[in-house]
């Protein structure tokens, strides 16, 4: 079952167009990263379905439903959470003030305090340091938390950007299994990541970008095992 349909969409900051006629598809309870040159557009596309981007044609589905150009708030009450690049935790606020705001867009708020209970026992850590501030915590226990937070409106479809950023190879491959955890949850992940091998390797399918364009769609161990995919878009990365 599909989730997402990206068709042919073009798109950018006012009139600088960074997206091509961008397409793909993104399967239910998958993880789906991104690939591909410094400027081929991969965080672009990201604002594009989250409704950070102006988009001049093409269209975004989510469930069949087309969202294109819907904006944040009308993406997020879609089940689309999106977990940008860097660091997005508040850090005088604790770390359950953090997720308190992940449902700030609720009106029930008895709802949300009862699914933070949840999301915190999906991360023990998090839930030792509750009422600590987020600033207390480690760079890998910092990216927890913002996956929990974008957790806390039940999404069906979780953006996340670059998360190995900043992270040690240990703290990275502590995110990815906490990834792997959601996507074995039914959460359907789509991935921006510079670390392509470790990211294609725990994936379920790649998508090669350059100069705004699908360049290629496949399982992620065959864009593993074809020589091309490093040779022409990641300088020998994945050699």
């Amino acid at each position: 079952m599909t989730v997402l349909k990206v068709k042919d969409v073009y798109g950018g900051y006012g009139n600088i167009i960074i997206l091509n006629g961008v397409s793909f598809e993104v399967g239910k309870g998958t993880i789906t990263t991104v690939i591909g040159p410094n400027g081929a557009g991969k965080s672009t596309v990201f604002k594009a379905i989250f409704g950070l981007l102006n988009i001049h044609s093409g269209t975004i589905e989510v469930d069949d439903e087309d969202i294109t150009g819907f904006p944040p708030a009308k993406a997020l009450a879609r089940g689309i959470s999106y977990v940008p690049q860097g660091r997005n935790v508040i850090p005088q606020l604790s770390v359950y003030h953090n997720l308190e705001m992940g449902g700030i867009t609720s009106r029930d708020q008895a709802a949300v305090r009862r699914r933070i209970e949840e999301v915190l026992e999906q991360f023990p850590a998090l839930r030792e340091k509750r009422h600590e501030q987020a600033i207390s915590l480690s760079g890998g226990q910092q990216k927890q938390l913002e996956i929990a937070r974008s957790l806390l409106l039940s999404p069906k479809l979780l953006l996340i950007d670059e998360p190995s950023i900043g992270l040690s190879p240990q703290l990275v491959q502590g995110v990815f299994a906490t990834l792997r955890e959601l996507r074995n949850n039914g959460v359907t992940i789509l991935m921006v990541e510079q670390n392509a091998k470790v990211a294609l390797a725990m994936s379920d399918f790649g998508i090669v970008l350059e100069l705004g364009q699908t360049r290629m769609h496949d399982r992620a161990q065959a864009l593993l095992d074809n020589p091309k995919v490093g040779q022409l878009f990641l300088g020998g990365a994945l050699q």
